[in-house]
């Protein structure tokens, strides 16, 4: 199951236990039990301090396992094989299970240990997801401080049969004591905002007493983590507030070009930029959305930032480096079945659709990548373009008309999203040649169609493109005073994680020039009256 460099790695992690840990294994005769067995066996033969037990519980999943803490009463459960990008879950699990210290800050894991109440956890993952592993992590956390508190992963491409009768067609899906509780990534801190109802309450008071900052960066992806870097490098007082770390890379699978970096995947680029983040004195407010920038009246005065927790922040200056997110189709029935059939991720959900047919909207690298990766898994692909020939590279389109369960379709505008009022059963789509409205029966529907600057929030209050980006000069300027902006919400032409990067260095770079060549308002009043 495991080879010999993840086993020297694994026994490696494991000397870090302080505590003993139990594995109860709940196993029958299938192959996946058995894979399951060897697994939980070849683990504990790894240290002295875990031990393998066999579950009796007629309740539980088969094949599954319990990562348990006699110490603390804590239970963390895997339903399925926690392989692929859930390994690292496991690693986790195993070593939290057993004393060792959680890289969270102490204010968060004592409001868990706060919480009263049981929360049951379940939560239904793909092991292709590169989104499923934080929210699996965070809630694992939770269960390993809380004994009230418990989680299971679930593969959902190994129990079809619970996908199928609570209608998940996402993933991650989570559920709380059997009701809906959330889809898709989310945080620790926000699951915590979602069960503790006073935490965004204290969460916006403790931001507005915060000092106003030198250089206020919103936003952080690429761009937002190299404009913290050069802006915390200046020696100047620099904050960070995004909504999630790391932006829209977290769902990017494969990365091969970028510049002395062979291959790497989105989330683990992620985890290196925050890490060098900090490495600075940078005062990162992750899980905080900016929905106002309100410009300084005054020349050298202070920007604010308002966010929709009801909290502002103050600065001499501010680089946006909001991003952006996937497009949407904008038809009748896209939002009723997001998350029901709707997929914007084929990575994290195309195993929920093994065996059905689906359509991939859009004929750009991103949709025929994304009908290359389905094809393999599901029993039917049709990519839908709406010009009259697919935008994708050569090499991309020869793969794709190579497979034999691709289809492809130019001139053809998606129309509506059909569906029974669970889940999405087709869409229909006019011909743009000829005008004819036609139908096809699907599952699952994989919108691939490009990028929307994330600047809604500064329409009127800042100069955009007609598209909403924000217009940018040679040093980043905007073209409010003192506010600066990089990445993919800007009108650079070309959307890349390397110049995004680039770009949030210039913009930093831009902004401390301001700062040194712009007194503080009042400033020079002062130095007149002395």
């Amino acid at each position: 199951m495991l080879d010999s460099n993840l086993k020297t790695q694994l026994q490696s992690y494991l000397q870090n236990l302080k505590t003993p840990v139990e594995l109860i294994k709940f196993v029958d005769d299938s192959k996946k039990a058995q894979e399951l067995n060897d697994l939980v066996e070849q683990i504990a033969a790894l240290s002295p301090l875990v031990t393998v037990v066999t579950g009796d519980d007629a309740s539980e999943r088969v094949p599954s396992m319990i990562v348990s803490s006699p110490v603390n009463q804590t239970q963390i459960r895997f339903a399925g094989l926690p392989l692929g990008h859930e390994f690292t879950s496991l690693v986790l699990a195993l070593l939290h299970s057993g004393g060792h210290p959680m890289k969270i800050d102490a204010e968060l894991i004592e409001q868990v240990r706060q919480l009263e109440g049981d929360y049951q956890f379940e939560t239904y993952v793909s092991l292709t997801c590169q989104n499923c592993p934080e929210v699996i992590q965070a809630l694992n956390m939770m269960a390993a401080i809380n004994p009230q508190i418990t989680n299971v992963m679930i593969d959902g491409a190994l129990f079809q049969d619970e996908v199928n009768d609570r209608n998940v067609m996402a993933v991650p899906t989570v559920y709380l004591n059997g009701e809906t509780f959330a889809q898709g990534r989310i945080s620790l801190k926000e699951v915590l905002n979602k069960v503790d109802k006073n935490a965004a309450k204290r969460d916006a008071s403790a931001l507005n007493d915060k000092a106003p900052y030198d250089v206020l960066i919103v936003g952080g992806g690429p761009a937002g983590a190299s404009s913290a870097i050069y802006s915390a490098r200046k020696g100047i007082r620099t904050g960070l507030v995004a909504d999630r770390f790391g932006g829209q890379v977290l769902d990017t699978m494969a990365i091969e070009n970028f510049i002395s970096v062979k291959a790497t995947q989105g989330p683990k680029l992620v985890s290196g930029l925050e890490e060098h983040v900090r490495e600075y004195d940078v005062d990162i407010m992750a899980n905080n959305k900016a929905n106002k920038l309100i410009a300084s009246e005054v020349e050298g005065g202070l920007i604010e930032v308002q966010l929709e927790n009801g909290a502002s922040l103050h600065s001499r200056s501010v680089i946006m480096a909001t991003g952006a997110r996937w497009r949407e189709m904008n038809v009748p029935g896209e939002q009723e079945y997001r998350g029901k059939g709707v997929a914007y991720c084929p990575h994290c959900d195309g195993p929920l659709f093994k065996g059905k047919s689906v359509a991939v909207i859009g004929g750009g690298n991103s949709g025929i990548e994304a009908a290359i990766d389905l094809a393999g898994i599901v029993k039917q692909v049709t990519v839908l373009e709406f010009a009259g020939e697919l935008r994708a590279d050569e090499v991309l389109q020869r793969k794709a008309r190579s497979m034999g369960n691709i289809e492809i379709i130019t001139n053809a505008q998606t129309t509506e999203v059909m569906g029974n009022g669970n889940n999405v059963t087709g869409l229909t789509y006019t011909c743009r040649k000829t005008g004819d409205a036609k139908h096809i029966d699907l599952a699952g529907i994989f919108v691939q169609i490009g990028l929307v600057p994330n600047a809604e929030f500064l329409k009127g209050d800042m100069q955009l493109t007609e598209r909403g980006e924000i217009i940018i000069g040679a040093n980043g300027q905007t073209s409010v005073p003192g506010v600066f902006a990089a990445g993919d919400v800007t009108n650079t032409p070309f959307k890349q994680i390397i110049i995004a990067m680039g770009g949030g260095a210039t913009a930093a770079l831009g902004a401390f020039d301001y700062l040194i060549r712009t007194p503080i308002a009042g400033e020079e009043d002062q130095e007149q009256a002395a």
